[in-house]
């Protein structure tokens, strides 16, 4: 078993012309033995946001804090704490900061693709 604080776990931080603002973690994936799902963290700071992409893989985000907007469906959607996402694999989809403070949300991937 692993209990831990998300900020303890090793960040990365992108930054490129397709992310900005971006730190990552990974706070339960192979290192840990987790068989079936890994576990990220990311924080966008304010101006942040993901690479618009796609990938064959479904996911699971849940806003943690902070107000943000999702690109789903060729649209942009409002979202904020407590907010539940799910991508089905194949969907174009990004991730923006859409308030003045960070904006930090957990996304759940199967294993078997890049954790970060």
């Amino acid at each position: 078993m692993k209990i831990t604080s998300y900020q303890d776990c090793p960040a990365t931080r992108f930054e490129t012309e397709t992310a900005k603002g971006v730190t990552g973690r990974v706070v339960i994936g192979k290192a840990d033995q987790a068989e079936n799902f890994c576990m990220r963290v990311f924080t966008l700071a304010p101006g942040g946001f993901t690479p618009r992409h796609q990938h064959a893989w479904e996911h699971e985000i849940f806003i943690h804090s902070g107000i943000g907007k999702v690109y789903v469906k060729g649209e942009w959607q409002q979202v904020a704490s407590g907010t539940a996402i799910f991508v089905p694999g194949g969907e174009e989809h990004q991730l923006m900061n859409g308030g003045g403070e960070d904006f930090v949300f957990i996304c759940v991937i199967p294993t078997g693709v890049a954790e970060l």
